[in-house]
């Protein structure tokens, strides 16, 4: 294919990898997948990442590959379900018992050994959803459009380790996570006795998972046109919020990366939740395996593009032990980011 033979960025653009990473999926899919006498695995997932990647239409599509729209259509659907069972392999928890401090927060003095416990960052975001008119009304939350709501959990490396989509828009994110949270079959990732994630003030204060303090300024932007944080309480909101924003950088990455997911085509509802799930295996793929990935390199100007949820009431506050083991652990937190900071 011409685009392999060219300069490195055309793969890039086109696929949304360097050359390095499509050759090694090649590689990969040579041992599950056989190629057609009249198509190549090479060309399946070219068309499959040009598609996601550039969100293109089935009609632009053949004209790139001079392809008919059926053959185009059924080779999409044989890669979505390869990649769609791939996450299974990709979207966990590098080490499931969490027994490492992440290096990002070991060689970063902002954090260390404030957050020396923390093993991930919990958000939801919205991906616009196709939905027929007739069936709309719950999935237009307050972005005004249908949307999926997803859950995500991310590692400070910037991958998915833990993902649930499928929700409405109107579904409140805190429903979504007690949810997953709850249901065995969902493997959600708890954190282990003494580690927690950081979410937003959304989210339940339980036992593990890790919130800001309350009524205080806590977004980065609002810390860039206001005074210095002052107290122990906006130090650690200020250095929770700038940990935090790890997801938020990890989100703008994928949404970026693959544009089907910001317009999103009139497939069935169960297609585009697969979609969802197979392009964030592809994140984790190129994030492992991309050693010069253009996306990740500049990460550091992402932030959310979410409206937060945090104002709203929350009907799901947590337990009452929990909730007290976080307030000490989070008075800790304050106290020693206070005091490296004298």
């Amino acid at each position: 294919m011409e685009v392999l033979e060219g300069n490195e960025s055309r793969c890039s653009n086109q696929f949304r990898m360097d050359k390095q990473v499509f050759l090694m999926l090649v590689n990969y899919l040579e041992k599950i997948l056989k190629g057609s006498r009249n198509m190549s695995i090479v060309e399946m997932l070219a068309m499959f990442l040009y598609i996601l990647g550039q969100g293109q239409t089935n009609r632009n599509t053949q004209e790139r590959f001079q392809r008919s729209g059926e053959t185009v259509s059924r080779y999409f659907d044989i890669m979505l379900e390869i990649f769609y069972n791939m996450a299974k392999v990709l979207i966990k928890p590098l080490d499931p018992e969490f027994r490492s401090i992440p290096q990002e927060i070991l060689t970063d003095s902002r954090y260390m050994p404030h957050f020396k416990d923390c093993i991930g960052a919990i958000d939801g975001v919205h991906v616009q959803a196709s939905i027929s008119p007739c069936d709309q009304v719950p999935y237009i939350g307050r972005k005004g459009i249908p949307t999926q709501n997803v859950l995500a959990i991310c590692n400070f490396n910037m991958q998915f380790t833990f993902v649930c989509v499928g929700w409405e828009g109107t579904a409140h994110d805190s429903r979504v996570f007690l949810s997953a949270l709850r249901n065995p079959r969902s493997n959600f990732p708890k954190p282990p006795n003494g580690k927690y994630y950081v979410v937003d003030a959304g989210y339940p204060q339980m036992k593990g998972y890790l919130g800001p303090y309350k009524g205080e300024r806590y977004h980065l932007p609002h810390f860039r046109r206001g005074d210095e944080p002052t107290g122990h309480k906006e130090i650690f909101n200020h250095a929770h919020s700038s940990l935090r924003g790890v997801i938020e950088r990890t989100f703008g990455i994928w949404k970026k990366k693959w544009s089907i997911l910001r317009d999103m085509p009139h497939f069935p509802y169960e297609k585009q939740v697969k979609i969802v799930i197979a392009t964030m295996a592809l994140h984790n793929y190129i994030r492992r395996h991309g050693q010069q990935d253009i996306d990740f390199d500049e990460s550091g100007n992402y932030s959310s593009e979410e409206t937060s949820e945090e104002m709203e009431d929350n009907k799901h506050d947590g337990d009452g032990l929990g909730r007290q083991e976080m307030e000490v652990l989070r008075n800790a937190i304050a106290q020693s980011l206070m005091n490296s900071s004298i």
